[in-house]
């Protein structure tokens, strides 16, 4: 009994946030936001997003926006010296639709909210990499110890596959309460998808010792709402106010899984252990709570020249008051048998901070410019497979082109610069038994390109 385990310890795959400035909250709505991250005191076409209490101030008609973006770049593991990565490739739209009279304004917004998309680990992540060294700790505290290294036992043939992605629906109502002040009041639904898909094979020189699969769809339903406020103090400086409210979203997993079926004698201690045997949120039947946390933006813009504006963002993320899949318990019995570590994750709250501007050119065209900076408020206990938020500066540019007065295309580019982070599995795995245990390394690199197309009718 003091030997069940091991084998699994952290195989999973990673479904995290890719180029969110939370955990799970993503900034980047529309395409502009690529170009000038400083939105959330902005005027403009992607107001109905960022400030739609600004909406008012618009031209009068309805406005039709289509936007369309790509994100491009990696997410990577290292362990032991080999680096295990996924490449990413995902496809973002989004869709808005708005209608500004004299003192009121409608809007409807779709698209992503969260997550990222869709990542695959060809060879596996650091939770399979460090399979081996778990069996050598074990082993090596056996009387009838097993020289791993003359049987080659490796999980170079696992794969893991993993997505994560919020589609939110909003739908809002402005008023003008006066040629300064307007507020927004709005209503949306959430619907979220995690996923997991894993094989993990346990090969050596003597053939297959093992393998465990899982192919896990968490879904849930949302619902929150939506405040706003604009002031417009003069003809030149704007701020603005958003409240996304906190949205509740009770997970439940579908799927198959199948744990460990070795019929080797080495590895029978561990059959019926699985990916949902430390996570099990994705575990086939379950039920958990992972909430999208509460948001506070705020922001400024100044028009310093009649085609020069600047602007201010920041955004506030209330990731204490949301759960996290904490009430799911990973049965720490097992783990503490092997002198295994159960740490649960924390996260602090998050923040971000913007500085953009627009410089028009020409009546027709304008070009954009900014810095962000975003700390996720993810402490180091929160790093795994299945997510790791790291901080990030995010630098972006575009140009805005109006061919006449009704119609607007913005063209954008961004790099997302994220630091790199070591995980804890020399707190998880500090029993000297894991002396061969080494602590993985994080970090991505990501950069998105975006269009969008914008009409006034």
């Amino acid at each position: 009994m003091k030997k069940r385990l091991g084998l699994l310890a952290l195989a999973t795959v990673l479904s995290s946030a890719t180029y969110a400035a939370s955990i799970d909250h993503i900034q980047t709505y529309t395409p502009e936001y690529l170009g000038n991250q400083a939105q959330n005191g902005m005027i403009n076409k992607a107001s109905a997003y960022y400030n739609p209490a600004g909406l008012v101030h618009l031209e009068n008609g309805t406005y039709v926006q289509l936007g369309g973006q790509l994100a491009l770049g990696h997410e990577k593991m290292t362990y032991g010296g080999k680096e295990y990565k996924a490449q990413l490739v995902q496809p973002i739209p989004n869709f808005a639709l708005y209608k500004v009279e004299d003192d009121s304004a409608l809007y409807w917004t779709f698209g992503a909210l969260g997550g990222g998309g869709d990542l695959k680990y060809k060879d596996g992540v650091a939770g399979t990499a460090v399979i081996p060294d778990i069996l050598n700790g074990i082993f090596a505290h056996n009387p009838k110890s097993i020289d791993l290294t003359k049987i080659g036992l490796n999980t170079d043939r696992s794969k893991v596959e993993g997505s994560n992605l919020y589609i939110q629906n909003t739908f809002g109502k402005v008023f003008k309460v006066d040629e300064k002040l307007s507020i927004s009041v709005a209503g949306r639904a959430i619907y979220g998808s995690r996923t997991l898909k894993g094989d993990i094979y346990v090969d050596s020189k003597l053939g297959q010792l093992g393998s465990a699969h899982m192919d896990s769809k968490r879904t849930a339903w949302g619902f929150g709402g939506q405040l706003g406020l604009n002031y417009k103090a003069s003809d030149r400086l704007n701020l603005a106010m958003r409240y996304d409210t906190r949205i509740k979203l009770n997970f439940k997993a579908h799927g198959s899984e199948e744990g460990l079926n070795s019929k080797n004698s080495m590895l029978g201690f561990l059959n019926g252990l699985g990916f949902g045997t430390f996570y099990p949120e994705y575990s086939i039947g379950t039920k958990s709570r992972r909430d999208l946390p509460a948001i506070l933006a705020a922001g400024m813009s100044y028009r310093v020249t009649d085609d020069w504006t600047v602007a201010l963002s920041g955004n506030y993320y209330f990731n204490k008051d949301a759960k996290m899949d904490s009430g799911v318990k990973k049965g720490s019995s097992k783990l503490s048998k092997l002198g295994v570590k159960e740490i649960h994750p924390e996260y602090d709250n998050g923040w971000e901070l913007a500085l953009g501007t627009e410089y028009r050119l020409s009546p027709k065209w304008a070009v954009l410019g900014s810095i962000n900076y975003a700390d996720t408020g993810a402490k180091v206990t929160s790093y795994d497979d299945v997510e790791y938020g790291l901080n990030s500066v995010m630098l972006g540019t575009g140009l805005k082109y109006n061919p006449d007065e009704t119609t607007e295309w913005v063209f954008t580019v961004a790099h997302f610069i994220y630091d790199s982070q070591d995980g804890h599995y020399n707190q998880k795995y500090s029993n000297p038994k894991f002396k061969d245990v080494k602590n993985p390394e994080y970090s991505k690199s990501i950069t998105a390109m975006g269009v969008s197309y914008t009409k006034r009718f």
